[in-house]
């Protein structure tokens, strides 16, 4: 499941939990099989799923489109952190498609810079596939994964919990990544022809550590010992042999968590940045977003898996956080953070990106094992707050209507909380039981004592309350778990780390035996893919697609101004003759008018034909676009260009577009602008 880092900036954003409860879940799983019939199967006369000859190739399809929504204004979706709003971009977020066809069966996995998949998004998406394919793509064969990334515009919740924390529903922003979702499976529709699917592992060292090792310690030992680190550090890839051409998914276990709270700038973190890397080295010469070659890192069981690998520090000293509630002396939990590899965000985003993509290389470079057999896919709603399990030959348990605990207020050390909650407390807090009490209702005795030893802060599930779900994708005989699909369920820890209770454990929303339950149903639905009885599953509870109450939290974009006597696209503060900063006067980059687009170009002079030839967008890594929101509706933009070594030496200039708005009567009016830079010349030396 997924996990959202933590950095309450108020009581509201914190109490606002208890207005999102979950009560039920969808569980996805899509199997490639080879043998799993005979794994499962009790008689020998259960009827086999068809499988295509052995060897031969599948129908496959992959498709890529720009999904990336409003750089302005709108609160960016992990930390939760209300002054966290988006103010340019830093890198352009992408959805990428697979399509898996053996000629009879299908299924379609998305990958998504985005936090999370909400269920809005999905239940948006299923819509708009239906209305243009039938039944060709449908809930059981169609898989939504997020990337994690905490820097991408929020606001794509239908829940109150997530509409309090990200502004509410806003249009603007989850239009764009439906859209992008949607449009990068029509690409990949269009695309599919014949193609081999071949897929390798290998392990990537110094790229993540585990942010609760005291959690991870609770674990028995001998299980314990069966890994060789307390983070997953595998790395799984396929390749797909699409007649001459390859495209590749991976999936890695760490949070794209390296671009940290301070940031504003949209970005797709570290996963994003070595799918950057991998599409600019096998598309040569095509600007980011482009080109035939496909390159998707997908978030896995990145739980407490954190990318800052020099660990937690107290900001203030200098000197390590307490190793049981990752808080400092003087200042909290919110002093306690977690940093490195590099000297700043931007650095480590390159290395641990940089790190993910060379280990990708790797692994393509040796892969020969190729996946065979059919591809099957069962799902199912299932009520995940009354779930029995049997543990063993005289125990049951059951799950818990779903609840938080006073960790989960604490946050991580990749994000902590402003107010005055440790993580591994196992204790509740008179003050705010208190108050969370009186507002929002005390839970009853038997949910306390269903989640014990979880001290219940926030009490969701005994609330009339909409729902959520989660994937697990399985792969021929090799498992694999997509983190963050299809909606957000939060944490799942093992009994053992339930019982330390830091921020992920009380974030384990259907109690300790969560783990169990989850479980038991994957085992059933594997079983009924290997019996051929996917069909007798039973379809349970379907989610709710609300159309009311749906209300933005934000103000409506303003009219856009300008100084007097000046135009829109203005350069304020000129180049250098060789490099500076750019600053323009602009308008408020949060409508969609430039999907698909750019709101920068860098462009060379071509001597032999006059022309300019663009060479990086906003989407490139070495660009970066800043907005300020001024005083009196007047916006700027500082456009930063790094210039890199194998930039050729010639004559350049900068350029921005954008859209303003005004007002015609009482009409608003969205209107185009253009803004340049002077030609300036980038040079070995200075002295040209």
């Amino acid at each position: 499941s997924g996990i959202m880092g933590r950095k309450s900036s108020s009581l509201v954003v914190t109490l606002a939990v208890l207005f999102g409860a979950m009560t039920a879940i969808c569980v996805t799983l899509i199997v490639l099989i080879k043998n799993l019939q005979q794994l499962y199967s009790s008689k020998p006369s259960d009827p086999e799923p068809t499988a295509p000859p052995q060897n031969q190739p599948y129908l496959v399809g992959v498709g890529r489109a720009d999904c990336t929504g409003p750089a302005a204004d709108v609160p960016l979706m992990g930390y939760a952190n209300t002054q966290q709003k988006a103010a340019g971009i830093h890198t352009r977020l992408y959805s990428r498609a697979f399509i898996i066809d053996d000629g009879s069966r299908r299924v379609v996995f998305v990958t998504a810079d985005v936090g999370m998949i909400s269920q809005r998004v999905r239940l948006e998406v299923l819509q708009a596939l239906q209305q243009k394919y039938g039944d060709v793509y449908r809930q059981d064969n169609v898989v939504l994964s997020g990337t994690h990334t905490h820097c991408g515009p929020g606001g794509y919740f239908q829940y109150t919990l997530f509409m309090i924390s990200s502004g509410g529903f806003i249009k603007t922003s989850i239009q764009p990544l439906v859209d992008g979702i949607v449009k990068s499976i029509n690409r990949a529709h269009q695309n599919m022809r014949p193609g081999r699917i071949y897929r390798n592992r290998g392990e990537l060292d110094h790229s993540s550590i585990n942010r609760s090792p005291h959690s991870y310690l609770n674990n028995p030992e001998d299980e314990r010992l069966r890994y060789k680190d307390n983070t997953d550090n595998q790395v799984l890839k396929q390749s797909w042999s699409i007649y001459s051409s390859f495209r590749r998914n991976h999936w890695f276990a760490v949070h794209a968590v390296s671009m940290n709270y301070t940031n504003r700038l949209v970005s797709s973190d570290n996963m994003g940045y070595a799918s950057y890397l991998l599409e600019q080295d096998k598309n040569p010469g095509e600007l980011p977003g482009q080109g035939s070659f496909v390159a998707a890192f997908s978030s896995s069981n990145l739980g407490d898996v954190s990318p800052n690998t020099r660990g937690p520090v107290c900001m203030n000293t200098g000197l390590p956080c307490d190793y049981l509630n990752s808080s400092c002396p003087v200042g909290g939990t919110k002093m306690c953070a977690a940093f490195g590899p590099g000297d700043d965000m931007f650095e480590s985003t390159r290395i641990i990106g940089q790190n993910i993509y060379r280990k990708a290389k790797e692994l393509y470079a040796t892969a020969v094992d190729e996946v065979t057999g059919s591809v099957q896919s069962a799902h199912q709603w299932v009520n995940m707050t009354d779930v029995s399990v049997q543990i063993n030959d005289t125990h049951t348990v059951r799950t818990c209507k779903p609840a938080l605990g006073h960790s989960f207020a604490a946050g991580t050390t990749d994000g902590g909380g402003d107010l005055n909650f440790t993580q591994g407390a196992v204790e509740g807090d008179p003050f705010w039981d208190g108050i969370v009490g009186v507002l929002l209702g005390k839970p009853s005795n038997e949910t306390k004592e269903c989640h014990h030893p979880k001290p219940i802060l926030f009490n969701t599930g005994e609330m009339n309350t909409p729902l959520p779900q989660l994937i697990m994708l399985k792969m021929d005989t090799e498992v694999v778990i997509a983190g963050l699909s299809n909606v957000y369920t939060h944490y799942i820890t093992t009994y053992e780390e339930y019982q330390v209770q830091r921020y992920e454990g009380a974030s384990t929303i259907y109690g300790p035996h969560t783990l169990s339950a989850y479980l038991q149903k994957y085992r059933g639905l594997a079983r009924a893919i290997a019996q051929n009885q996917v069909s007798e599953l039973p379809v349970g509870p379907e989610p709710p697609f609300f159309m009311e109450s749906l209300v933005s939290l934000l103000p409506a974009a303003p009219v856009d101004r300008k100084p007097a006597n000046t135009s829109f696209g203005e350069v304020l503060q000129q180049v250098y003759p060789i490099y500076r900063q750019v600053g323009l006067t602009c308008g408020v980059p949060q409508g969609s008018e430039l999907r698909d687009k750019t709101f920068v170009t860098v462009e060379i002079l071509d001597n032999r034909t006059e022309t300019w030839e663009v060479v990086h967008t906003d989407a490139s890594w070495e660009t970066r676009f800043h907005w300020l929101k001024g005083s009196n509706q007047q916006s700027n933009a500082t456009i930063q260009w790094f210039i890199p070594p194998s930039a050729p030496s010639g004559s350049y200039r900068i350029r921005h577009f954008g859209h303003y708005k005004a007002l015609k009567g009482l009409r608003p009016i969205i209107s185009p602008y253009e803004g340049s830079s002077d030609v300036f010349r980038v040079a070995s030396s200075f002295y040209y």
